[in-house]
């Protein structure tokens, strides 16, 4: 191994579907001498997009990972680690975990089309994980015009902190540095002006290196302190670099990579991940002699290679042949083989030390953000969930041919291991599996997975609605459970009252019983009892919460009262002041977001007035684009592609994410409670 954790850079590319992230993982591989020639998305021979699936479709669903060993002119070798991350909104779940095994985050615009919503999007995520940000503007030789009124436009939608590092000059056929060499001219003006921005923002940051530049001036800045200045404004935030590329000719390319060799954060200077051990914070050193701590942040369950566990290595050395725990269980397994990844490529490797990206096969036990770990003191440690995105879009689903149940329900569990955008729910009491994603293609691309990866034909319809049940007031509740058939009978008898809880609480059960008037033994019988009711609804069939149920008084009979009777007790005496205490049913509303030409903005209005929505706001895009906000009820949605794709001629496309839930309207409980009677009555 000819690198160390000083010379290795960790960074994803992430931003707006077509802005061209993986024609631009091409050309770094590339301009780095990982690859000989750059693949092309038409021809289907990228590094990145190998999946069957992605070549046929012409854009990523996957997370891809290269490496690249280059050393610019009079550098050290450099170590960096690439992550080509998918555009789509319905496919940000593998996107998200990438952020976890990176330092740098490269959001790419498309110079043509500016700031879309995946940009902001991914923007904020990269902020909220303490990630460093590089802005890279692609295909500026398409449009020259246009860079201007972009950097002034990222500079007012993401703060004065984003400048330029690097300018494009002769039409965007080449870029001029901002900050190592400036000189001459670029398409946007002096390369001195925009040197002299940077300068002044990254001496800002450390008083030190002020008062040197003020006493001296800039030539009497050692370029160890410039840099240490400019890596602290990245890892701070103080400063977001802006750099022009064109991944089609090059231009900009070979410019972007030296950059992230000479000043893009290492593991050693990047801000530490957020590891707990038993909820306390603490901070995982990147000490090749300590013991270690990966986290493994992308699963594969490969048909011919099996389950493929790919972790990032935070603290020790991971060396073949090792043993390592994975959370905390007591049984280690043998790293048996060691890979760095490129593409579909697995090249075996002999140790990973901290800061780099391996993988590990045919660990069955591994599972997504497991620890992996060689010691017991390292029990307990997790690195801090991120948070993922709630799946709205969801689809009833079943084996189309009877006796493939089993593998149908083991291809949903490798598909959910993947991504953790997808997640698979099993509705007993209504014998339905319901699979949740993203989007509309989310769920058709893993259906087309679950055909073609593991051989399973489906049918699917539409799922019932995740309603759920509360409460709007107090109450109190009591019953008798009584029962004689000769010999020993049954005996229980509660009293309990009901209260609502702030929404998103749950439920809590207090056990309040003075005196022994119901032993102590029978209570956890009663809220067995108040847990069924909890599960199934108490008017319409669906899951309650935000309740509190305390229960505060009852009888028992020395020979019959029994366990059984205490169930149904509770559960009727739960039943009984559910009903008291205005019981409602509510509905997800969720935040939607519409993006499509000016032209069909009132067809766009039209369409949510009509569903119950409200709309919070309207923003302008570039090229005439018109970008609605609003909140709406999930089951309002049904069939919004359909009907989006009809008013806008196919040019427009939406995203959701859930916000709350909130009452229905009295005449849609009112459905949903007739509806359920009749079920509710047969029981």
């Amino acid at each position: 191994m000819s690198y160390s954790t000083e010379t290795i850079r960790n960074v994803a590319l992430a931003g707006h579907s077509s802005a061209g992230k993986t024609t631009l993982f091409e050309a770094l591989l590339h301009a780095g001498g990982a690859i000989q020639t750059a693949g092309s998305l038409e021809r289907g021979t990228t590094v990145s997009d190998f999946d069957p699936m992605e070549r046929s479709r012409g854009h990523s669903l996957n997370t891809a990972i290269a490496s690249i060993d280059h050393a610019a002119a009079g550098q050290q070798l450099v170590h960096v680690n690439l992550i080509d991350t998918p555009g789509y909104p319905d496919f940000r779940g593998p996107t998200l975990t990438a952020f976890s095994a990176v330092e740098t985050v490269a959001i790419v615009i498309n110079a043509g089309a500016g700031i879309e919503y995946g940009t902001r999007r991914m923007m904020e995520y990269a902020k909220a994980r303490n990630l460093c940000r590089v802005i890279v503007i692609n295909k500026i030789d398409s449009e020259p015009t246009k860079l201007a009124a972009l950097v002034d436009e990222i500079r007012d939608t993401f703060g004065p902190e984003c400048l330029p590092i690097n300018l494009p000059a002769d039409g965007g056929k080449r870029v001029v540095d901002c900050f190592f060499n400036p000189a001459g001219d670029s398409d946007l003006g002096p390369v001195a002006d925009a040197h002299q921005r940077i300068i002044d923002q990254v001496v800002e940051i450390n008083e030190q290196v002020m008062e040197r530049y003020l006493e001296v001036g800039e030539e009497g800045l050692s370029g160890q302190a410039l840099h240490d200045a400019f890596e602290q404004c990245l890892r701070e935030g103080h400063l977001v670099p802006v750099c022009f590329v064109s991944a089609r000719t090059g231009a900009g390319v070979k410019e972007l990579l030296d950059l992230a060799e000479k000043l893009f954060p290492n593991p050693l200077e990047g801000n530490p991940p957020p590891f707990e051990k038993n909820g306390e914070p603490i901070t995982a050193t990147p000490d090749p002699k300590a013991h270690v701590i990966a986290d493994v942040f992308k699963i594969v369950n490969d048909p011919f290679v099996g389950k493929l566990s790919i972790f990032r290595v935070f603290q020790g050395t991971v060396r073949k042949d090792s043993q390592l725990f994975i959370d905390d269980g007591k049984k280690p397994f043998k790293v048996g083989h060691l890979f760095k990844l490129k593409g579909k490529d697995h090249i075996e490797i002999e140790q990973a030390i901290p800061g780099d990206i391996a993988a590990v096969a045919k660990i069955e036990e591994i599972h997504f953000d497991a620890v992996l770990h060689d010691s017991h003191d390292e029990d307990n440690i997790r690195l801090h969930p991120l948070e993922f995105p709630k799946p709205m879009f969801g689809l009833a689903i079943e084996a189309a041919t009877r006796g493939q149940e089993q593998k149908l329900s083991t291809a949903l569990h490798k598909l959910a291991e993947e991504d953790p955008g997808f997640h698979v729910e099993h509705h007993a009491e209504l014998n339905e599996t319901v699979i949740r994603g993203l989007g509309e293609l989310h769920l058709r691309v893993m259906l087309e997975r679950i055909r073609e990866r593991y051989g399973v034909e489906v049918k699917s319809r539409p799922p019932r609605i995740a309603y759920r049940e509360t409460i709007g007031a107090h109450a109190e509740g009591h019953h008798r459970h009584k029962k004689q058939t000769g010999g020993a009978g049954q005996f229980g008898e509660v009293f309990l009252r009901i209260e609502p809880l702030e929404r998103g609480k749950g439920f809590e059960f207090v056990d309040a019983v003075k005196g022994g008037t119901i032993p102590g033994q029978f209570i956890p019988a009663v809220e067995k009892g108040v847990r069924q009711v909890l599960h199934g609804g108490a008017i319409a069939g669906y899951p309650l919460q935000d309740v509190r149920v305390t229960v505060y008084d009852g009888k028992y009979h020395t020979v019959d009262s029994k366990e059984v009777a205490f169930v149904s007790a509770g559960k009727k005496a739960f039943l009984d002041a559910v009903l008291k205490a205005r019981p409602q049913v509510l509905e997800p509303i969720v935040d939607l977001t519409v993006a499509a030409p000016e032209a069909h903005m009132g067809d766009i209005t039209g369409q949510l007035a009509g569903k119950r929505a409200r709309i919070h706001g309207t923003d302008s895009g570039r090229g005439g684009e018109i970008v609605v906000k609003a909140q709406v009820p999930l089951s309002e949605l049904t069939d919004y592609a359909a009907e989006l794709k009809g008013a806008t001629a196919g040019r427009g496309r939406y995203d959701l994410e859930f916000s709350h839930y909130e009452p229905v309207p009295g005449n849609v409980q009112k459905q949903l409670v007739d509806a359920f009677k009749p079920r509710h009555e047969e029981d």
